[in-house]
Protein backbone atom coordinates (compact mmCIF):
# COMPACT_ATOMS: atom_id res chain seq x y z
CA UNK A 1 0.00 0.00 0.00
CA UNK A 2 1.22 3.61 -0.95
CA UNK A 3 0.31 5.42 3.08
CA UNK A 4 2.04 8.83 1.98
CA UNK A 5 -0.94 10.01 0.08
CA UNK A 6 -4.11 10.12 2.31
CA UNK A 7 -7.90 8.83 1.36
CA UNK A 8 -10.19 11.16 1.20
CA UNK A 9 -12.41 11.14 4.10
CA UNK A 10 -15.55 9.92 2.60
CA UNK A 11 -13.68 7.09 1.53
CA UNK A 12 -12.79 6.19 5.07
CA UNK A 13 -15.77 7.07 6.92
CA UNK A 14 -17.69 4.29 7.01
CA UNK A 15 -14.40 2.50 8.28
CA UNK A 16 -14.09 4.62 10.96
CA UNK A 17 -18.08 4.89 11.88
CA UNK A 18 -17.16 0.52 12.84
CA UNK A 19 -14.86 1.80 16.20
CA UNK A 20 -16.12 4.56 16.95
CA UNK A 21 -19.53 3.56 17.44
CA UNK A 22 -18.30 0.84 19.91
CA UNK A 23 -16.97 3.71 22.00
CA UNK A 24 -13.30 3.73 20.38
CA UNK A 25 -11.51 6.65 20.44
CA UNK A 26 -9.83 8.36 17.38
CA UNK A 27 -7.03 9.61 17.64
CA UNK A 28 -6.49 11.93 14.73
CA UNK A 29 -2.57 13.81 15.50
CA UNK A 30 0.37 13.28 16.77
CA UNK A 31 -0.95 15.03 20.06
CA UNK A 32 -3.92 13.00 20.41
CA UNK A 33 -1.78 10.00 20.17
CA UNK A 34 0.55 11.72 23.19
CA UNK A 35 -1.90 12.33 24.96
CA UNK A 36 -3.83 8.80 24.97
CA UNK A 37 -0.37 7.02 25.49
CA UNK A 38 0.50 9.28 28.49
CA UNK A 39 -2.89 8.76 30.26
CA UNK A 40 -2.57 5.97 33.12
CA UNK A 41 -3.86 2.77 32.63
CA UNK A 42 -4.27 0.74 29.94
CA UNK A 43 -4.55 1.46 26.38
CA UNK A 44 -5.45 -0.32 23.30
CA UNK A 45 -4.40 1.21 19.75
CA UNK A 46 -5.94 0.09 17.01
CA UNK A 47 -4.04 0.84 13.99
CA UNK A 48 -7.22 0.63 11.26
CA UNK A 49 -6.81 0.53 7.49
CA UNK A 50 -8.74 -0.24 4.21
CA UNK A 51 -7.60 -3.41 3.34
CA UNK A 52 -9.81 -6.34 3.61
CA UNK A 53 -8.35 -8.13 6.62
CA UNK A 54 -8.68 -5.08 8.78
CA UNK A 55 -12.95 -4.87 6.86
CA UNK A 56 -13.11 -8.85 7.50
CA UNK A 57 -11.33 -9.78 10.56
CA UNK A 58 -9.62 -6.87 12.81
CA UNK A 59 -12.43 -4.55 13.20
CA UNK A 60 -15.09 -7.63 14.04
CA UNK A 61 -12.44 -8.93 15.86
CA UNK A 62 -12.02 -5.60 18.53
CA UNK A 63 -15.94 -5.69 17.96
CA UNK A 64 -15.82 -8.97 19.58
CA UNK A 65 -13.25 -8.84 22.16
CA UNK A 66 -14.79 -5.37 23.62
CA UNK A 67 -18.14 -7.80 24.53
CA UNK A 68 -15.25 -9.26 27.26
CA UNK A 69 -16.07 -8.43 31.34
CA UNK A 70 -12.22 -7.69 31.09
CA UNK A 71 -11.32 -4.47 28.72
CA UNK A 72 -8.91 -1.92 28.39
CA UNK A 73 -9.56 1.85 30.52
CA UNK A 74 -8.81 3.27 26.84
CA UNK A 75 -9.39 2.14 23.56
CA UNK A 76 -8.13 4.14 20.26
CA UNK A 77 -7.57 4.22 16.86
CA UNK A 78 -5.59 5.75 13.93
CA UNK A 79 -6.03 5.07 10.35
CA UNK A 80 -2.91 4.31 8.56
CA UNK A 81 -3.76 5.95 5.16
CA UNK A 82 -5.68 8.45 6.54
CA UNK A 83 -4.21 10.11 9.51
CA UNK A 84 -0.70 9.68 8.53
CA UNK A 85 0.83 11.23 11.10
CA UNK A 86 -0.98 9.94 13.47
CA UNK A 87 -0.45 6.84 12.85
CA UNK A 88 3.51 7.22 12.51
CA UNK A 89 3.14 8.55 16.38
CA UNK A 90 1.48 5.99 17.21
CA UNK A 91 3.82 3.01 15.64
CA UNK A 92 6.65 5.06 17.43
CA UNK A 93 5.51 3.61 20.47
CA UNK A 94 5.51 -0.02 19.18
CA UNK A 95 8.92 -0.96 19.82
CA UNK A 96 10.38 -3.39 18.01
CA UNK A 97 7.47 -4.34 15.85
CA UNK A 98 7.83 -3.47 12.16
CA UNK A 99 4.56 -1.16 10.93
CA UNK A 100 1.74 -3.41 9.53
CA UNK A 101 -1.79 -2.55 9.25
CA UNK A 102 -4.24 -3.51 10.34
CA UNK A 103 -2.38 -4.07 13.51
CA UNK A 104 -3.22 -3.88 17.38
CA UNK A 105 -1.10 -3.04 20.38
CA UNK A 106 -1.21 -2.99 23.90
CA UNK A 107 0.38 0.20 26.30
CA UNK A 108 0.34 -0.01 30.12
CA UNK A 109 0.96 3.28 31.83
CA UNK A 110 2.78 4.52 28.76
CA UNK A 111 5.00 1.19 28.40
CA UNK A 112 3.89 -0.83 25.50
CA UNK A 113 3.34 -4.58 26.08
CA UNK A 114 1.55 -6.59 23.90
CA UNK A 115 1.33 -6.63 19.82
CA UNK A 116 -0.60 -8.39 17.52
CA UNK A 117 0.36 -7.79 13.96
CA UNK A 118 -0.90 -8.22 10.58
CA UNK A 119 0.86 -11.65 9.98
CA UNK A 120 -1.33 -12.58 13.10
CA UNK A 121 -4.36 -10.89 11.75
CA UNK A 122 -4.49 -12.10 8.51
CA UNK A 123 -4.74 -15.76 9.07
CA UNK A 124 -7.33 -15.72 11.79
CA UNK A 125 -11.19 -15.15 11.67
CA UNK A 126 -12.82 -12.55 14.07
CA UNK A 127 -13.28 -15.13 16.93
CA UNK A 128 -10.01 -16.03 16.70
CA UNK A 129 -8.34 -12.24 16.57
CA UNK A 130 -11.10 -11.52 19.78
CA UNK A 131 -9.62 -14.66 21.49
CA UNK A 132 -6.40 -13.26 21.42
CA UNK A 133 -7.27 -10.09 22.30
CA UNK A 134 -9.16 -11.19 25.04
CA UNK A 135 -6.21 -13.51 26.57
CA UNK A 136 -4.15 -10.10 26.17
CA UNK A 137 -6.96 -8.18 28.16
CA UNK A 138 -6.60 -10.87 30.78
CA UNK A 139 -3.04 -11.14 30.98
CA UNK A 140 -2.14 -6.86 31.19
CA UNK A 141 -5.49 -4.91 31.92
CA UNK A 142 -6.38 -6.94 35.19
CA UNK A 143 -6.04 -3.89 37.70
CA UNK A 144 -5.05 -3.95 41.78
CA UNK A 145 -8.75 -3.43 42.63
CA UNK A 146 -9.91 -6.05 40.86
CA UNK A 147 -7.73 -8.97 41.96
CA UNK A 148 -7.63 -8.23 45.31
CA UNK A 149 -9.39 -10.80 47.18
CA UNK A 150 -12.60 -9.71 49.59
CA UNK A 151 -12.01 -10.13 53.46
Amino acid sequence: HNESMAYPESFVAPMRAELTRLGVEELRTPADVDAAVNAPGTLMIVVNSICGCAAGKARPGVALALQHAIRPDRVATVFAGADLEATDRARSFFTGCAPSSPSIGLLRDGQFVWMLERRQIENQGPTQIAAMLTSAFDRFCVGEAVTSKPA
